[in-house]
């Protein structure tokens, strides 16, 4: 059983962090990723979890989770019933957000609750799996934990074994993935997607080329890119926004938008006086199929 591997960790550290040494309030509160990670007492002295270090990238771990959890929420509330989170890692959305799925139990018309498929890789899934049971929280019949090989396996068809409905909306995210797929790879997830039923959106962070960004981010970029090829996970790709939109549109989107970094910060950080602020370099497609095309998700407080 392979435990999860040290992104996934690290961004549940950052969303921890957050919430420990950062004033309220707090624009994302989960605790439960590090009770899932369960990373021993001496985390905080870790060196990416140094102050000077993570305060430059935690803002953009909240603001990209908060922002893909306001769009979950509102289509929910529209009557999506369904939410697939690619590369779910220790994401903890299920067992913080039950109120998104009782949201719909109480709706009468609403066939279908809120059923959320995490796709991750066997082993990691597997041990998340065995942690919430120690944590005596379980998998609800909602959730559904989805392993795929992804050299191996079409995540797709596993999704669809899962008990995943193609004929109805969906809400696809994919955050701090794109980065590590080729470009085709990326094509072939959009089109897929694109293929779901209409009205179903992804949100999918993408990362910046260097040579958008100015020097000091470019210099920041490039450790992060090196601290990456160290642990063996390789940053892949990049894009600028009008080749994502391009690619999402010829994929068969019917509305594609680019939701920049600045957006985040003025939705998310604008009033704080802590300074606290999204790195620039990682950005969001927002995309939706066929009819019922919204785009970005309203801010919600």
């Amino acid at each position: 059983m392979a435990a999860p591997d040290s992104t996934a960790v690290r961004t549940a550290l950052w969303r921890a962090l957050h919430v420990e040494i950062d004033p309220p309030p707090h624009v994302f509160a989960d605790e439960l990723g590090l009770r899932l990670a369960d990373p021993g007492d001496g985390w905080r002295q870790r060196e990416d979890m140094d102050p000077a270090i993570a305060g430059r990238y935690r803002a953009g771990m909240v603001a990209r989770a908060r922002f893909v959890e306001d769009l979950v929420a509102e289509q929910a509330a529209r009557g999506v019933g369904q939410y697939v989170i690619l590369g779910a890692g220790l994401d903890t959305f299920a067992q913080r957000r039950p109120d998104v799925a009782a949201r719909l139990r109480r709706r009468p018309d609403v066939a279908a609750r809120l059923r959320v498929f995490e796709v991750d890789r066997p082993g990691p899934q597997e041990w998340k799996r065995a942690r919430l049971a120690e944590l005596g929280l379980g998998v609800p019949d909602w959730l559904h934990l989805v392993p795929v090989d992804f050299e191996t396996t079409s995540w797709w068809e596993r999704l669809a074994d899962a008990g995943f409905a193609p004929d109805e909306p969906s809400v696809v995210a994919s955050t701090g993935v794109s980065m590590y797929l080729t470009k085709e790879a990326n094509a072939a997830t959009l089109r897929r997607i694109a293929g779901f039923a209409p009205g179903s959106t992804v949100a999918m962070t993408f990362l910046l080329p260097p040579g958008l960004l100015d020097e000091d981010e470019r210099a920041r970029h490039r450790a992060t890119a090196d601290r990456a090829r160290a642990a063996g996970t390789p940053f892949v790709s990049t894009f600028a926004p009008e080749e994502i939109l391009a690619m999402a549109r010829e994929a068969g989107f019917r509305d594609a938008v680019h939701v920049p970094g600045a957006e985040l910060n003025e939705r998310y950080f604008a009033d704080r006086a802590d300074g606290l602020r999204v790195v620039p370099g990682e950005e969001f497609l927002v995309a939706t199929a066929g009819a019922g095309a919204r785009g970005r998700p309203a801010a919600s407080s």
